[in-house]
């Protein structure tokens, strides 16, 4: 590992300490690196604006930095153990490449604002990706919720309860992630805060063109508060995590419908091929394990975000334990965002099985049309209850599915999914 930034000639650094200081920092970093370099030209243009460096320094060091971005991504620069972080890689390649322009980068930052306007870089990218994502679900729902509507039994208690429709199950999901989407916005517009400039936490005695790094940056606002710029470290990771769960819920419960529905047992849906696999040892079966896990996703993000949560009991002020939430971060939004990549393919593709669903809905279902239906004409609604308790097992008589849908009259319900009122609310939020 090359030297520290931090080390004194008085100090005699541990390996083993400094194994342990480290972690997994080095390799965490690689997914922060590209967004680290683009802070650094910007810090460095800011650098260039107040004479800390000068214009040809600076012409230099952008060229070596988009130079190191460069070899990055085509792997002729590897981030290893050899650095401390990826920070530290950066002002070792600049100071070997540039000698005292490549020192002088430091000036007026430090690694604790460094991390914090990567971190936001890539999480305002994710957030922009969990937007898209949940938008495409959206959309997908909406087309098959347009499509031929097939009856099927809505469930309370997964007891049969009343007529339901594959129109107002893909209705259901579609609001969600229009509700998802408007979730994922609204942490992007959170976490749309440029830190750098803020040094420790304190601020330094140059002034920082700090308004140019938030332009240079696409940042929506400057985290004016140095002090502040700490405390929202793990806030920020943590309400970006929330907008992930949000969306992996609605996720989980979609996926246990499909559990159920691609059992023999209810046999209303067949799932593509290949969101299907093998027993080891079964030659009979082909297992829902897509479904499966994308119903257990969810638990990955709720560690994430506890995990920094955890962290947090802390007094103002940067303090070490704020690294270990680089690596729930990553883990959290690397589960989310994968699961939910899959979500709207399997949906547009997944097969209803008519016959089976109308074949599962019972005479009693109807009871409740019924009850209404006498209530409607006059009668006190608890006694035209009992009446169409009573006679339960004969409430179907002379209807079909199709007849309590279209006679489903309430807004958002069978006869009126409101399907244009969920299209507005989406359009309204295209970027």
């Amino acid at each position: 590992m090359t030297q520290p930034l931090w080390q004194k000639s008085d100090t005699q650094v541990d390996a083993r300490i400094m194994r342990f200081l480290a972690g997994n920092d080095v390799i965490l970093d690689r997914e922060f690196f590209l967004h680290d370099i683009a802070a650094s030209k910007a810090h460095v243009e800011g650098l260039a604006n107040i004479g800390i460096v000068s214009q040809e320094e600076r012409d230099a060091l952008l060229r070596e930095l988009d130079a190191l971005a460069a070899d990055f991504a085509e792997g002729a620069f590897v981030l290893d153990e050899r650095y401390e972080d990826g920070h530290s890689a950066i002002e070792a390649r600049l100071t070997e490449r540039l000698g005292d322009a490549g020192r002088r980068v430091h000036t007026g930052r430090s690694r604790n604002d460094q991390i914090l306007v990567a971190t936001r870089l890539w999480l305002k990218e994710k957030l922009v990706a969990l937007e898209g994502l949940c938008r495409r679900v959206a959309e997908v729902c909406l087309e098959r919720a347009a499509g031929h509507a097939l009856p099927m039994p809505g469930y309370t208690h997964i007891q049969r309860a009343v007529v339901s429709s594959t129109g107002m199950w893909f209705a259901a999901f579609a609001e969600a992630f229009i509700d998802n989407t408007l979730r994922a916005r609204q942490a992007l517009e959170l976490v749309d805060a440029n830190p750098l400039g803020t040094a420790a936490g304190y601020g330094v005695n140059v002034p920082l063109d700090r308004a140019h790094t938030t332009a240079a940056l696409g940042f929506g606002r400057m985290q004016v508060s140095p002090i502040y710029a700490q405390l929202s470290r793990g806030k920020f990771e943590m309400a970006a995590l929330d907008a992930v769960g949000t969306a992996l819920l609605d996720t989980r419960r979609l996926a246990w419908d499909l559990s159920l529905f691609t059992t023999a047992e209810f046999d209303f849906v067949k799932l593509p091929a290949e969101y299907t696999t093998g027993s080891s040892i079964m030659p009979n079966k082909r297992n829902p394990d897509v479904v499966e896990l994308l119903r257990a996703s969810y638990a990955s993000v709720a560690a994430a975000r506890t995990e920094i949560e955890q962290l947090l009991s802390l007094p103002s002020g940067y303090q070490r334990d704020l690294q270990f939430s680089k690596g729930s971060l990553f883990h959290g939004f690397s589960m989310g965002l994968g699961a939910l990549e899959l979500l709207p393919d399997m949906l547009a593709r997944l097969e209803w099985k008519a016959g089976n669903m109308r074949a599962a809905i019972e005479p009693a279902m109807y009871a409740t049309d019924v009850a209404i239906e006498q209530a409607a004409a006059g009668v006190p609604f608890r006694d035209a209850y009992r009446a169409a308790a009573e006679a339960a097992a004969s409430a179907g008589e002379g209807r079909t599915p199709e007849a309590s849908l279209a006679a489903r009259t309430s807004p958002g319900a069978g006869n009126d999914l409101m399907l244009d009122t969920l299209r507005a609310r989406l359009s309204a939020m295209q970027r």
